[in-house]
């Protein structure tokens, strides 16, 4: 059985800053590429930012220059720490593994965390 499990979320005034973390655990060899998703009220979920097994980023426009994502390999965790946060940055960030080889030879597909809600106070 595989989990996503994500902390870090919370409220802090505009200009602020937190860290989100999302562990995966289970049996798992290998994760392909890790991200992080987030959904407003009344809008859809969009992408935030992604990181392959490489080290590769891509970051949504809005967040270029105050988001960073990175992640541990050797825990299977991804990070985001999100600098000169603003109003509109509220959303309920979503942790995703896009693919993962498991330690019983298979494939696993788009694994979601439960989310964690970012508050931003103008």
């Amino acid at each position: 059985q595989v989990q996503l499990v994500e902390s870090g979320g919370g409220l802090v005034q505009a200009g602020g800053s937190l860290r989100l973390s999302c562990a995966a655990s289970g049996r798992i060899f290998s994760i392909n590429t890790m991200g992080w998703y987030r959904q407003a009220p009344g809008k859809q979920r969009e992408l935030v930012a992604v990181i392959d097994s490489g080290g590769s980023t891509t970051y949504a426009d809005s967040v270029k220059g105050r988001f960073t994502i990175s992640r541990d390999n050797a825990k299977n965790t991804v990070y985001l720490q999100m600098n000169s946060l603003k109003p509109e940055d509220t959303a309920v960030y979503y942790c995703n593994v896009d693919r993962m080889y498991l330690q019983n030879k298979r494939w696993a597909s788009d694994y979601w965390g439960q989310g964690t809600q970012v508050t931003v106070s103008s």
